[in-house]
């Protein structure tokens, strides 16, 4: 019943508003490029009723009534229409006008698609329905006057979708609006229609970033080529050609990138782009960790111009940027990867992929030691004195960031003074590599030192001036001078992996006068598994001869390792079909062309990519 209701109402509206009118388009025949916009513009302007802006409102129930989604005769607002579901809010025509409104759902007002602050609210274009559509009044708060464009990370999303934030096409980075794929071509050509109406006024309307100040072109570069896809991507609806009709019974002119959408390519775009940008070069890999990495490249160029890039992980594609630098995030610790990046053009041209990069993340942290001193009765440091009772203790400030710590001596506390903190548990050096030590400290007064030493023949029992300790390599604690004011210095990362064996580590504080108050907190080591299963992985597969220059076999050796399964990959990232023998030789390369490919070796223990060479 409802299906035929929707069928006989689509009817009725044929009927009463008609089609383009014959001959409508008659002076615009065999025309492109601007001239065909400026014989649009003529055509268009002339039955140009113009109505007042209080009107709108009676225009609206005509022109964005819901006969398309709930079809339950609400507003149809843009903004907060729900496509595939039940909208978050209603509107009936003429109730909830805006008015005042604190959230979404309070109200709904006039939007103008073009902001009216650019042409001074002045008519026509304060009243023209074919650009000023009925929105929630929040939403069009929050749209404000920013241009239209694509979010990929938004500061704000509305009920149904529609993002504010920073804009990702090139040539534009700061913030704006992007609608939802539902109505981003509907809003397009809405915009073009502006950029023809109005041609002979725009070029002197204030200043915006969606307009470049002429009246052919009339729109920015970036903003151009958001309008070309948004106009592609999102073809002309029923409801965009029924609204068209409406609107030219209720103010006679027509937009005429609705009856005819091939007219958007013929002006702005009559010669189409077919050329590729060049391909990225420059791959360059930094801040590697076990979990994240940075890649940076250098600028493709383009006949036309550049309008991003896209990054490949794995041949999957992860993200479009509009600059020359990405950061790998959230990924698995001693894993190699594999990256190339693709430019893309203002008119949808791709490269190819940019020569492979391997990247291999770091091991996972492995915190050796990690003590803060949060709970003094649960330390990893034995308190060890051999003299006065002036020992370390246990503070709850003045550490980092005026955190617990630990400290010993102080002011006028000039005793002799021999103290210890001393690991409860020996070190197994032997069993990490890389390793890296990290430590806050403060002190005050006096100019007694403090030192970090270590110990292979401490027994964890005895006076530890009975043992033999030596200086933790790398390690320079600076030497008060004696001043009262607190000086804080932070030791990060230090190189200690020359230690090797089971040992004890300590601060050691000895004083026979000039005493000195240390405080140390934050104190970290950290340090790799010996013989990283990556490493493993990647020194034992091997792939031989490499480069193959007129050869057919490809031979891969797993040493110790089982071969799950073997891939190739082009520069492009596009996997290339092959067969491998039960030996794991690869075979039927020869009809390959010279170039660098990808090989893709999945063991038992792991993945492990290698790069191969056609001559």
């Amino acid at each position: 019943m409802n299906k035929q209701l929707t069928l006989l109402f689509l009817l009725f509206l044929a009927i009463t508003y008609g089609q383009v009118p014959a001959g409508y388009y008659d002076n615009a025949q065999g025309l492109t490029g601007y001239q065909l916009k400026t014989a649009l513009k003529s055509i268009i302007t002339n039955g140009h009723n113009v109505q007042s802006y209080n009107d709108l409102y009676n225009a609206y129930e005509t022109t964005d009534t819901d006969h398309y989604y709930e079809n339950d005769g609400t507003v149809l607002d843009m903004y907060s229409e729900n496509p595939t579901g039940a909208d978050p809010y209603n509107y009936q025509h003429h109730q909830q006008t805006c008015g005042n409104y604190s959230d979404e759902g309070d109200c709904y007002n006039r939007e103008h698609l073009m902001p009216q602050s650019i042409f001074n609210s002045a008519s026509p274009m304060v009243s023209d329905v074919h650009f000023v559509v009925p929105t929630d009044g929040y939403v069009n708060n929050r749209r404000s006057n920013y241009p239209f464009g694509v979010v990929n990370n938004p500061t704000w999303t509305s009920d149904n979708g529609s993002k504010l934030g920073l804009n990702t096409v090139y040539g534009y980075s700061g913030t704006v609006f992007e609608p939802i794929d539902e109505f981003k071509g509907d809003i397009a050509r809405m915009l073009f229609y502006i950029a023809t109406r109005y041609e002979d006024q725009i070029a002197s309307w204030n200043n915006s970033d969606m307009l470049d100040g002429s009246s052919d072109q009339v729109f920015t570069d970036w903003f151009l080529h958001v309008l070309l896809d948004w106009s592609a991507q999102d073809p002309v609806s029923q409801r965009e050609i029924d609204r068209n009709n409406a609107v030219y019974t209720y103010q006679g002119n027509r937009n005429p990138f609705i009856d005819h959408p091939e007219w958007v390519n013929a002006i702005w775009n009559p010669n189409p782009d077919t050329i590729p940008p060049s391909v990225p070069t420059g791959l360059n890999v930094t801040s590697v960790t076990d979990t994240s990495f940075e890649v940076t490249w250098q600028a493709s160029t383009d006949n036309v111009m550049i309008a991003g890039y896209e990054v490949y992980l794995d041949s999957n594609l992860i993200a479009t940027v509009n600059d020359t630098q990405y950061v790998f995030s959230g990924l698995t610790p001693a894993t190699t990867y594999y990256v190339c990046i693709k430019a893309k053009d203002t008119s949808g041209n791709v490269s190819v992929c940019s020569t492979p990069l391997t990247v291999t993340t770091t091991n996972a942290v492995n915190y050796i030691i990690q003590e803060t001193f949060d709970d003094c009765n649960n330390m990893i440091f034995d308190i060890v004195n051999e003299a006065s009772d002036k020992d370390w203790h246990c503070i709850t400030q003045y550490g980092e960031n005026n955190s617990p710590a630990v400290q010993i001596n102080g002011y006028q506390e000039d005793v002799p003074s021999k103290d210890w903190l001393i690991t409860h548990n020996k070190i197994d050096f032997d069993s990490y590599t890389n390793e890296k030590f990290s430590v806050f400290l403060a002190y005050a007064y006096g100019t007694t030192p403090l030192e970090l030493v270590y110990s292979a023949d401490y027994d964890g029992n005895g006076l530890p001036q009975n043992f033999v300790w030596t200086a933790v390599p790398n390690v320079n604690i600076p030497v008060p001078t004696g001043s009262s004011s607190p000086t804080e210095i932070t030791l990060s990362d230090i190189d200690i992996s020359s230690i090797s064996g089971q040992v004890y580590l300590a601060f050691k504080y000895y004083s026979n006068g000039s005493p000195t108050r240390w405080t140390v907190d934050s104190v970290i080591i950290t340090g790799d598994n010996a013989g990283s299963i990556n490493q493993y992985i990647q020194t034992n597969t091997k792939i031989f001869p490499n480069p193959l220059h007129g050869d057919t076999k490809l031979f891969v050796t797993a040493n110790k390792l089982s071969i799950i399964n073997i891939q190739l990959f082009n520069v492009s990232g596009q996997q290339i079909p092959i067969t491998y023998s039960k030996q794991k030789r690869l075979i039927n390369l020869k009809n390959l062309t010279s170039g660098i490919y990808l090989i893709k070796i999945e063991t038992d223990k792991g993945i492990s990519y290698k790069q191969l060479i056609i001559e």
